[in-house]
């Protein structure tokens, strides 16, 4: 049986603007580790909605990284950390 093929696009690294630098470090990393990073700061810090935990309530680091939004969705995850790497 052949080897499972990987999303070579997907597990690039890409680097981090300064922003996104700040919660997950300055080194590039694929995306899926960029998710892990900031999942591990949502859980630490409690941020995720108590009634909806698909929502993520920004804090003072998370706000600046959701273009000031105080609550995103974790589908907005991908997004945002689109617009927060340097091409």
């Amino acid at each position: 049986m052949p080897a499972a093929k990987t999303n070579s696009k997907f597990m690039a690294p890409v680097t981090p603007n300064d922003t996104l630098a700040e919660l997950v470090g300055a080194k590039p990393l694929p995306r899926t580790e960029i998710v892990k990073k900031l999942w591990v700061y949502i859980k630490k810090n409690n941020l995720q909605d108590k009634k909806n935990k698909r929502n993520i309530n920004a804090d003072a680091k998370l706000l600046p990284l959701f273009a000031n939004k105080k609550q995103v969705t974790m589908f907005d995850l991908a997004t945002i950390i689109s617009k927060n790497i340097k091409k």
